[in-house]
């Protein structure tokens, strides 16, 4: 991995990255399983099988850790099926004081967390458990409280802290710009037998054709939404249609429920309808990408509207599929017999708008450029360009997404790109990226010094002869 390739100058900053890691990628994921470790008492080992009554272990402004809060991060991290046999209670101890003074600070810093945007968060949170465990009373056994009431307010209470935590960060990490001089240095810094070897990647191109959908069948989703707008206005609730009939899958578990505002990625067609409604209001059906869609607007706050919607697809026939099956395999003809590029066919021929204009190149959602490394690619995506050989196009593929929309679609693999030791010309990308995030971790380094020095910190007990990577003792 590159990150253990490349000498980094401290301690510091190694440990500094690993937190820095862990805060991006961390969410609370609620597994149906328990630590099989026990990890209760202070020790530099990480399991042990002693058991201490809890108490509180430290303080960092007006923010306490318990005990139990130590035991809590251990059974989240192993929830989400990482291992924590090389984690001792010290190392978690410094990650628990280091998202206290990120969300201490970020008051300080009076950073923006509204209690509606938390209750909101609290809400998605809360639909997935139950999704996931199969009832709210299991849920509040599983988190050993007492009743509903009081898991959401203990959630609510991790929930904001955790959101405070994050914009404390992102408000640090966002403020750091690297120049290209910088990374050219960053570059020159690392020893030739240290420069990080790039997996083989290769860059892929598709053209898409999409089944055209039959008036008819059109006709049919909105009368149907016709008529689930009839009987929400007669009484029956808006959100158990959502939840029995919506073809979203993002939204159907929670009754078709969004938060958004004129800033929120939604289509341009959906926003504009949800923004002409009035609170109480129901829409009538209309179009986007998705397929058809009603709309109701249960609050307005400000900027904001709490709303519900179900989308329904109108059902592609038999003879659509056949038809946009026989137009993908002609461009792929046409193609074959260098009737046409590859690249102008996408331009012209393609209804994916997202690639047609870039001549069908896809654009990798983790990076943002072409490059897709094969070992994280996506296995749908590997699996239908793995045996490709550059230029060589796919048969037609129907593939199929999660609501059930049906597309053919060919690929060709356009460039691969051999595993390689760091080339500072042809990866200029991916090296400014690991040397933003040097300069990140240093500046959060930085921060961490200053902020602890300003800040009343207690650590009380054995834990009092952890060795912390910050000055938490302040010695």
């Amino acid at each position: 991995m590159l990150l253990n390739t490349i000498q980094m100058n401290s301690k510091n900053n190694k440990v500094a990255l690993a937190f820095f890691i862990l805060l991006f990628t961390s969410s609370i994921t609620f597994a149906q399983e328990t630590i099989k470790e026990k990890v209760d008492a202070v020790k530099t080992t990480p399991t042990t099988h002693k058991q201490k009554i809890d108490g509180v272990v430290a303080k960092v402004g007006d923010y306490i850790i318990l005990d139990s809060d130590i035991d809590k991060s251990f059974l989240e991290i192993s929830s989400q099926g990482a291992s924590v046999k090389d984690i001792t209670r010290c190392q978690m101890l410094g990650k628990l004081l280091e998202d206290k003074l990120y969300a201490h600070q970020a008051i300080q810093d009076s950073l923006k967390v509204t209690d509606s945007e938390v209750k909101t968060m609290m809400e998605e949170r809360v639909s997935y458990m139950v999704e996931q465990i199969g009832s709210m009373d299991k849920v509040v056994k599983y988190y050993k409280k007492n009743s509903e009431e009081e898991f959401k307010t203990y959630l609510f209470d991790i929930l904001k802290e955790q959101k405070l935590s994050s914009e404390m960060t992102k408000k640090i990490v966002d403020a750091v710009e690297i120049t290209p001089e910088e990374v050219r240095n960053f570059f020159k810094s690392i020893p030739v037998a240290d420069l990080p070897v790039f997996g083989a990647e290769m860059e892929v191109a598709q053209i898409v054709v999409t089944p055209k959908v039959s008036e008819a069948e059109k006709q049919k989703v909105i009368d149907k939404l016709n008529e689930f707008k009839k009987d929400i206005q007669a009484g029956s609730s808006f959100a158990t249609k959502a939840v029995l009939y919506s073809q979203d899958p993002g939204s159907r578990a929670t009754g078709g429920f969004y938060k958004m505002n004129r800033k929120t990625p939604f289509v341009k067609e959906f926003k504009d309808v949800a923004f002409s409604l009035a609170e109480g209001e129901i829409s009538a059906p209309f179009e986007t990408d998705f397929g058809f869609h009603i709309i109701y607007v249960e609050k307005i706050k400000g900027q904001d509207i709490e709303l519900r919607h179900i989308l329904l697809t109108p059902a592609i026939t038999e003879d659509a599929l056949k038809e946009a099956k026989e137009k993908i395999a002609l461009i792929r003809k046409r193609i074959v017999d260098k009737e046409i590029t590859f690249a102008d066919a996408a331009r012209t021929m393609s209804d994916e708008k997202e690639t047609r204009a870039n001549g069908g190149a896809l654009i990798n959602p983790k990076t943002q450029d072409t490059r897709f490394e094969l070992t994280k690619m996506d296995p749908s995506l590997y699996s239908q360009v793995s045996n490709l050989k550059e230029k060589e196009i796919s048969l037609p593929i129907m593939d199929e997404d999660q609501s059930g929309k049906k597309k053919y679609k060919i690929i060709t693999v356009t460039n691969r790109i051999e595993s390689h030791t760091a080339d500072y010309a042809k990866d200029y990308t991916k090296i400014k990226e690991l040397a933003l995030k040097e300069k990140q971790i240093k500046a959060i380094g930085k921060w961490f010094d200053e902020k602890i020095k300003d800040t009343y910190i207690k650590i009380i007990g054995e834990y009092r002869d952890c060795v912390f990577t910050n000055n938490w003792l302040k010695k």
